[in-house]
């Protein structure tokens, strides 16, 4: 198969980038009208070319100072950088400037191309080699080639594209797996297609017809049609330059900056915790400074808040000094779309000019403290390890839970990783998962010794009662903030090591209702008086003073009653249960008259010696029992 991968150039102004890109690929990267006029890259240039099996995509990126932005635009994907030094100048401040970036971002691998060689003689041509030697020392381009060439006369081209074919084959392929996602570089139109956006996608796949939504702004869109290289495509994969045919939205609906995805795959965020890496030859960075936040294709001011150290003793800081690394919250001025390990750039807000960058620790924290000793011991765990990180979000959910779903928009996981990491932490007791939701073993476990405790304190408080009612239960113990699925699991946990049981109600296993020797008399006599009252029976105030009980008992005792079925409650009533089944088996007899067989209010009163205030209230119950049915003023027997 033919691997896609992308190189960024980068370089001074009129050192020769565009130059160079258009004699390896044919293709002139300058598209714009004033860039022919004024002979420099204003914005991002696109070419391709095929190298053995691989098919490079270039981003010519311009290089004047004022254009940075555009070329941090143009960089935030690439697989590998074209460094362009004009040996007859040798290393410049933007030089300077675009390598810093790509150090930060960590780009992994790169060519040294030393342009205009046709206009140095030897020695100048080896003190550009030795200063492009020095930029690099300590970072990931140390060992890079440098190859000297010529755009005007083609000299060393054939080299750089062998040593190009070599950086390709050693930058690893990105991950297909996942939702994509395509960081927007341009949105335009075409004619007879409509808007059309560009960039490169960095995970994930795309596919015809497939529903996408544009983040920040949420506004949903549906892919038409792919170009890669201009070539239609059925679908494009990760690492891959694409152009994308939407639907259902206008170019004034997008815009560079965001970014397309599946609905619900990426989070948009504007607070997030970050390790936070100051060039050496910056200005001290102040708590609270405003900076220029570069991500991807986005570019968004906002403030950083310094955390305490993250190392020894907290200690608040006032300022990061140069060259130095510190972990920080970063308040954005307007949404971004950032998840666990994106790289980022900052630069200060006036003037615009790289200090630094960093890695994306958290991009959804919790409103904590970061200047305490608790803040400085949780962004140890955070830039721990995947584990230690995700462990720590889980933990500070709570009862809330994390969302399974987040373990890729927000930490970062592939879902492979997310199936693994799961698997792996509930084997070992970390974490607990209920429904979709991940828990914090420590959680799960105090929840369930604090229901047993308000169950035996409910029992010792309560011993007439069967058990807790399960939405109290839920509300005292859970409060309202905790996910349904989390209770439902500690009860499933609890009855399955048989420690609780119950239906509406919990109760501790092996619990029974337990009488004292007075209320054991007062249950006999109060269930005495309303069998012998049989269809009048009194209220429990009366009830209680025939049987001679104390009404707090007597309270108590009725409600023992009614959850043994004994007494049975009609409308206010409280009638014994032997009375009510004694009175549907002599209603359901007269149904022996016939299929007219009927009964009326005046004849029920006749029949039972009953008042109204009795007999309409069990002729209603007989009609919830369906023992009869009320026609007009009577009732039809069943």
């Amino acid at each position: 198969m033919i691997r896609s991968v992308v190189i960024g150039t980068a370089g001074h102004i009129d050192h020769g980038k565009s130059a160079l890109v258009h004699a390896l690929t044919g293709t002139d990267p300058d598209r714009l009208k004033e860039e022919k006029a004024r002979g420099i890259t204003i914005d991002l240039g696109f070419a391709h070319a095929r190298l053995g099996g691989f098919d490079l995509a270039f981003v010519d990126v311009p290089g004047h100072e004022r254009f940075v932005k555009n070329m941090l635009a143009g960089v935030g994907g690439i697989d590998g950088v074209l460094l362009v030094i004009a040996a007859d100048e040798s290393v410049m401040p933007q030089t300077r400037e675009h390598f810093a970036i790509c150090r930060l971002l960590q780009v992994p691998g790169g060519v040294i191309a030393l342009t205009k060689t046709d206009l140095v003689d030897a020695d100048t041509l080896e003190l550009a080699t030795l200063d492009a030697r020095e930029l690099v020392a300590g970072s990931l381009l140390a060992d890079a080639p440098i190859v000297p060439v010529s755009s005007k006369t083609g000299l060393g081209l054939d080299a750089l594209r062998d040593a190009l074919q070599r950086l390709a084959a050693a930058v690893p392929a990105r991950r297909s797996e996942g939702a994509p996602r395509l960081p927007i570089d341009r949105v335009f139109s075409m004619r007879g297609f409509g808007t059309v956006v560009t960039g490169t996608l960095t995970a994930g796949e795309l596919r015809e017809n497939q529903e996408l939504v544009a983040l920040p702004g949420g506004r949903p869109v549906k892919v038409r049609g792919l170009q890669v290289h201009g070539a239609s495509q059925r679908s494009a994969g990760a690492g891959r330059r694409v152009a994308v045919n939407v639907g259902g939205a206008d170019v004034a609906d997008l815009s560079r900056g965001q970014t397309l995805s599946e609905p619900g795959a990426l989070d948009v965020t504007r607070r997030f915790d970050a390790t936070v890496d100051l060039l050496a030859d910056a200005r001290p960075l102040k708590h609270g400074a405003r900076v220029r936040f570069h991500h991807g294709t986005s570019e968004v001011l906002g403030r950083i808040a310094l955390a305490a150290r993250t190392h020894g003793a907290a200690a608040v800081m006032t300022e990061l000094t140069p060259g130095a690394s510190a972990a920080a919250r970063i308040r954005l001025e307007a949404p971004a779309v950032l998840t666990r390990g994106d790289r980022f750039i900052i630069r200060a807000y006036s003037p615009a000019v790289t200090i630094g960058g960093g890695r994306v620790l958290d991009p959804a924290p919790t409103r904590t403290a970061i200047r305490t000793p608790a803040g400085a011991r949780r962004f140890r765990r955070l830039d721990a390890s995947d584990d230690e990180a995700v462990l720590a979000m889980i933990e500070e959910r709570g009862v809330q839970g994390f969302a399974m779903a987040a373990l890729t928009s927000r930490a970062g996981l592939t879902p492979a990783a997310a199936t693994t990491f799961v698997d792996r932490m509930v084997a070992a007791g970390a974490i607990v998962a209920a429904g979709d939701l991940l828990f914090a073993a420590p959680v799960v476990s105090g929840l369930g010794d604090r229901l047993t405790a308000a169950l035996t304190a409910h029992h010792r408080a309560s011993p007439l009662s069967q058990g807790l009612p399960r939405e109290e239960a839920r509300e005292k113990v859970f409060g309202r903030l905790a996910a349904p699925a989390l209770f439902d699991h500690v009860v499933a946990a609890l009855e399955a090591s048989r420690t609780i049981g119950g239906r509406d109600r919990l109760a501790l296993a092996g619990h029974t209702v337990s009488l004292s020797p007075d209320e054991a008399r007062a249950e006999a006599a109060l269930e005495r008086v309303y069998r012998d009252a049989g269809l009048a029976p009194p209220d429990l105030p009366a009830a209680a003073s025939a049987a001679e009980v104390a009404a707090p008992v007597a309270e108590r005792v009725s409600k023992l009653l009614l959850r043994n079925r004994r007494l049975i409650k009609v409308d206010a009533l409280l009638f014994h249960a032997d009375a009510l089944a004694r009175l549907k088996d002599e209603i359901a007899a007269l149904k022996t008259a016939g299929p007219a067989a009927r009964l009326d209010v005046a004849a029920f009163k006749d029949r039972y010696g009953v008042s109204r205030k009795y007999a309409i209230p069990l002729l209603e119950w007989l009609d919830r029992e369906r023992v009869t049915r009320r026609v007009g003023e009577s009732r039809v027997i069943l």
